[in-house]
């Protein structure tokens, strides 16, 4: 294909970088928000068939966060590496990295599904279940397991898409996902009296409907970044390169299956054997409800990836520092909004998701959980984007230790010793100490960064900033 013939998103280096933000991001977060409502459905049908099923939900949460983390290893490092290529005008290589985006999707997606469905039992119980809400759990992550390769698949295309120059139909693809989720949701679960296994089955046909629709985009050879023959042949240098740079997203998601863990084994053990399960329950709810603010930053961060890559690749510091700032300042708005959320009206806000015919001391707990989770929320904003902003550069090393930090370098510690001086609390308020501290490294290693950003021009190598970072 000449390149004359190629749609080729030349506007990432000489467009306005505060309406590129907004082109970018909008859909990006309209796609987010999305994709959180897609969760937040589930758990809110779920929630009004019993209690016991909601907690049953937040059982299956560690394995869904390991599952998006082998996802997230293959998709979130390709579009790093298609922006950056883009920039570089490397449109063949950007092709073999979407081809391999394929290959490792499927190869991953089927070990982590027969793993996970060998042991799943005991995997259940690991994370926290009892023998009440053990057949709910298990209903409903069997059938999502099952479908996982189509999740792998259909994300990481999906932020392929958004990389590449199409974060408008990126947008539009994860609304009809979500849309279609919850046409079905209600037929399956309460029409057909499919219960739990229904809301299964409706996020795994939603999820292959859209699949189909981003493999017939990636058809279309006139775009920059397209299929082509000999392209899915797996290709240990560019999985190596793209592994790499999705290493620190998917560690996030690791050291988050890791933590919700620990959480639901804390929450049965302060909370006791009669309340264990109404704490798991209570603290699904709080997750659902500040996941969807988690994801309205990582659509900002989306929304910039391309930008940063581009811009970065281009050798044009001026506009990577630029789209920074102006990303960094929307995500602490965002995040400042469900601290306002959490602090004036939890209990409105859990309320949402529970049948309170049987839920009422749930909801109690569920409504104090929230407040103390989100006290120092609203600087979470600023350690989001500047994690992303650090992998949408290439610089890895960075970027996974600031993944790690929050979650796991300060999180756990502060799990396992304040629920020992003060019981159940302990739990919850060990957010707001790991947000602090994890805040603070961040931007210690951001001025770092910025030093030797003002030390260079656009145009000039940006070898000297790799190799001191």
């Amino acid at each position: 294909m000449a390149e004359a013939t190629r749609e080729i998103p030349t506007e990432l280096g000489t467009k306005n970088v505060g309406r590129l933000l907004s082109q970018y991001a909008w859909p990006a977060i309209i796609a987010q928000v999305a994709a959180s409502l897609y969760n937040m459905v589930d758990s809110i049908y779920i929630g009004h068939i019993s209690k016991d099923a909601i907690s049953g939900l937040a059982v299956t949460f560690p394995l869904m966060n390991l599952s998006t983390a082998f996802g997230t290893l293959v998709g979130a490092g390709a579009a790093t590496m298609i922006s950056i290529l883009l920039g570089q005008k490397h449109y063949h290589m950007g092709n073999k990295v979407l081809g391999n985006v394929v290959s490792l999707n499927i190869i991953i997606g089927m070990m982590f599904m027969g793993l996970a469905l060998a042991f799943l039992d005991p995997i259940l119980y690991f994370f926290g279940a009892s023998d009440t809400i053990l057949p709910f759990a298990k209903e409903y992550i069997t059938i999502i397991l099952y479908g996982n390769i189509v999740t792998h698949l259909y994300f990481g295309l999906n932020a392929a898409m958004r990389s590449s120059g199409s974060p408008k139909k990126a947008m539009m693809l994860t609304i009809f996902t979500v849309i279609l989720n919850a046409i079905l949701d209600p037929i399956f679960i309460f029409g057909l009296d499919m219960g739990i296994a229904g809301a299964a089955w409706a996020t795994v046909i939603a999820q292959v409907v859209s699949m189909l629709v981003v493999l017939h985009h990636f058809n279309n050879q006139s775009r920059a970044i397209h299929f082509e023959k000999g392209i899915f042949r797996l290709n240990w240098n560019v999985a190596k390169k793209s592994l790499i740079i999705g290493t620190g997203p998917f560690l996030m998601n690791v050291a988050a299956c890791i933590v919700t863990i620990f959480i639901n084994q804390q929450l049965r053990n302060y909370g006791g054997p009669v309340d264990g399960d109404n704490y798991i329950g209570a603290y699904g709810i709080c997750n659902r409800i500040i996941f969807m603010f988690i994801m309205i930053c990582m659509g900002l961060n989306q929304g910039m990836q391309p930008i940063a890559g581009y811009n970065y690749g281009a050798k044009l510091y001026s506009r990577v520092k630029e789209v920074f700032w102006k990303t960094a300042k929307l995500g602490m708005l965002v995040t400042t909004i469900c601290f306002l959320i959490g602090m004036f009206i939890p209990r409105f806000a859990c309320g949402i998701f529970i049948n309170t015919a049987d839920g009422e001391q749930m909801l109690d707990i569920a409504e104090r959980g929230l407040r103390l989770f989100t006290i120092m929320f609203p600087i979470v904003g600023l350690q989001m984007i500047g994690t992303n902003f650090f992998q949408s550069l290439g610089l890895v090393k960075k970027s996974i230790l600031l993944s790690l930090s929050r979650q796991l370098l300060m999180l756990l510690p502060a799990l396992y010793l304040l629920p020992m001086w003060i019981g159940t609390d302990g739990v919850w308020l060990s957010f707001p100490v790991s947000d602090l501290l994890s805040s603070i490294l961040t931007v210690i290693l951001l001025r770092r960064l910025f030093k030797k950003f003002n030390t260079l021009h656009d145009g000039d190598s940006a070898k000297s900033l790799d190799g001191q970072l």
